[in-house]
Order: structure tokens, then C-alpha cells, then sequence
């Protein structure tokens, strides 16, 4: 006889499922709510803020870590974190301007090794949490971090790669009407993972494995199967983040993406997902990503020194993670 999970949150439906739905969209209005006055008080202090030239910059500045972001959020569900995307963005930049601006080669076949090289550094990071059971993430993405940092700073030997040609930009430069093509790129993957995380078999898995773990692998869900789906899936987010900030500046740098983890990890913990998994939206974790944006936008716009500006993302994460562990408590207090 097989064993019955009594943890709710494996369950597709019912109350418990009900509530934490109720629950995200309350954080979700929550955030939004915050960006909507975080635009509101720039608006008053800066009349460059509110200009339609000034909001696409905003949104094509916030696509790069959208993405990357977007990656975070699958991790974090899981109750999990991936501490190497910035650094696999790195490499995978690297390795196609290797292949594209010193190798010639076609510019299609270098954003396909991009992209190859992300998801096959994403999927040995979901390999080593489940086949070497590691006991934690923390430790295999950190790991990779490392690895793939050195590798970008070796391939070209600390070397920038400029002189990209027109298709690998197009992604990061080319606008459709006022709008960026990066984040139109960034909506429409938005909603393809709003799909799979509320409409698909591995979306409950994945809020699942992250509401309680042995509980899932209980209810016969194939929890390492998912893991490295997860992963691999950030990896590939983390190249086509990549891929968006190459064409943005026309050139792969060894040390690009440095520190780009910690603000994908504040955009989703500000957008109402939990540290310690099973709760979070793709929607929130967009609006997390754009509050970030706009914050370093309207700092800029102030004149706020760049070292300031550090300062006060560091404090609103802080804020944001309190937030979660009082959200937590009043989850277990109920």
C-alpha cells in the first residue's frame, strides 16, 4: 500500500492550497503596491523620472536581472538558491565570444553555445545536489561560482571580446516601437513560467518539493528528476540574461554578472517568495526585479554616490528578508 503524504501543500487543491494562493496574491499587491509609491515619491523629486524615454530605459536596464531573477525564483521554491548565476552568465558570454568574434564562427551557432554552455553548468549543479548529495545548494552553486569565474577569466585570458556582430546584439539593442526587445522577451518568458508553475503537473511538483520535501518524494514525485530540471533551467535563464546584456554594451567580459546573484535573490524575496520555499510568484518576482530598477534608476537620477546606492539595496534586502521570517511566523501562528 503506498504511503499518503500528510503534508497539505502536496496536495493540488484544497483549503491549504486555497490559502497560500490568497497568500501570494496579498505579497504580490504588496510589492506592487511598493513600486507603484517608489514611483510615485521619484516622480516627485526628479521631473526626469516619469518620461517615457526614462521608463524603457528602466525597463531595459531591469532585464537582465529579470531573467536571472526569473531562474532565482525556481531555485528558492524548492527551497533552494543558486549562487553561481552571475558567474555561468560570465562564462557563457565568454565561450560565444570566443566562438563568434575570434573564431568566426556563424553568430546563430555562438548564441546556441551561450545558451548550451548555461544550461549544461545549470544541470551539473542540479547533478551535484542530487547524485553527490550535497546538503545544500549553498554548496554546489558556490562551488560552480568559483569554477566558472576562473573559467571566464582563463578563456581569454582576463580579456575583454568586443565587436560582436548585429544578430547577437539584436536581442539586447533592437526595440520594437519605444519599447526594448529584451523585455518584451523578459514578459513573454514571464508567462510561460507563470504557465508552467500554475497550469502544469512539474509547477505543483516544484512548490511541492519546496512546502516539504520528503513529504513530496513520499507522494512518489520525483524530487532529484525535478531538481535538476530546476536547475538547469536557471542555468539556461542565466546565458539568455547573458546573451541580453551583451548586446546592451557590444561586448563579454570575464567579470560581467559580478554580484548579479544578490540583487536576483532580493528581486525575488521582495516580490513575496519565501527563503524557505513553497511560496512565490512570477509576477511578484517581476515586480521585485523593477523595484530594484527603479531604485537604482531614481539613485541615479538624485545623483546618489554609487557606494551609497549599495548601501541601500543592502538595506532593503535586509527589510525584505525580516519581512519573510515575520510572514513565516505568522504562517505557523496561525
Amino acid at each position: 500500500m503506498s504511503p499518503v503524504p500528510t503534508n497539505a501543500a502536496v496536495a493540488p487543491d484544497g483549503p491549504p492550497r486555497a490559502r497560500r494562493l490568497s497568500e501570494e496574491v496579498r505579497h504580490g499587491l504588496g510589492a506592487l503596491l511598493g513600486l507603484l509609491l517608489l514611483c510615485l515619491v521619484l516622480t516627485f523629486l526628479s521631473d526626469k523620472f516619469f518620461t517615457l524615454d526614462n521608463l524603457m530605459n528602466i525597463a531595459r536596464q531591469s532585464s537582465v536581472n529579470s531573467l536571472l531573477a526569473l531562474g532565482m525564483l525556481l531555485t528558492i521554491l524548492t527551497a533552494g538558491i543558486d549562487l553561481s548565476v552571475g558567474s555561468v552568465l560570465a562564462l557563457s558570454i565568454m565561450t560565444m565570444g570566443v566562438v563568434v568574434v575570434q573564431w568566426q564562427w556563424n553568430p546563430f551557432v555562438g548564441i546556441a553555445v551561450c545558451l548550451g554552455v548555461g544550461t549544461f553548468l545549470g544541470w551539473l549543479n542540479g547533478l551535484m545536489l542530487t547524485k553527490l548529495r550535497l546538503p545544500h545548494p549553498f554548496i554546489s552553486t558556490l562551488g560552480t561560482m568559483n569554477i566558472a569565474r576562473g573559467l571566464a577569466l582563463i578563456v581569454t585570458g582576463a580579456a575583454p571580446i568586443a565587436g560582436f556582430p548585429e544578430a547577437v546584439q539584436y536581442v539586447g539593442r533592437a526595440f520594437a516601437g519605444p519599447v526594448p526587445v529584451s523585455f518584451l522577451l523578459v514578459v513573454a518568458m514571464y508567462g510561460l513560467f507563470h504557465v508552467v508553475l500554475t497550469r502544469t503537473a512539474t509547477g505543483r511538483y516544484i512548490y511541492a518539493i519546496g512546502s516539504n520535501r520528503e513529504a513530496a518524494r513520499l507522494a512518489g514525485i520525483p524530487v532529484d528528476r525535478v531538481l535538476i530540471l530546476v536547475y538547469t533551467l536557471s542555468g539556461l535563464l542565466a546565458a539568455l540574461a547573458g546573451l541580453v546584456l551583451v548586446g546592451r554594451v557590444n561586448s563579454a567580459y570575464p567579470l560581467a554578472g559580478l554580484g548579479y546573484e544578490l540583487d536576483a535573490i532580493a528581486a525575488v524575496i521582495i516580490g513575496g517568495a519565501s527563503f524557505f520555499g513553497g511560496v512565490g510568484t512570477v509576477w511578484g518576482t517581476l515586480i521585485g526585479a523593477l523595484i530594484i530598477a527603479v531604485l537604482r534608476n531614481g539613485l541615479n537620477l538624485l545623483d546618489v554616490a554609487a557606494d551609497l546606492q549599495t548601501v541601500v539595496i543592502g538595506a532593503v534586502i535586509i527589510v525584505a528578508v525580516y519581512l519573510d521570517v515575520l510572514r513565516q511566523r505568522s504562517r505557523k501562528g496561525a
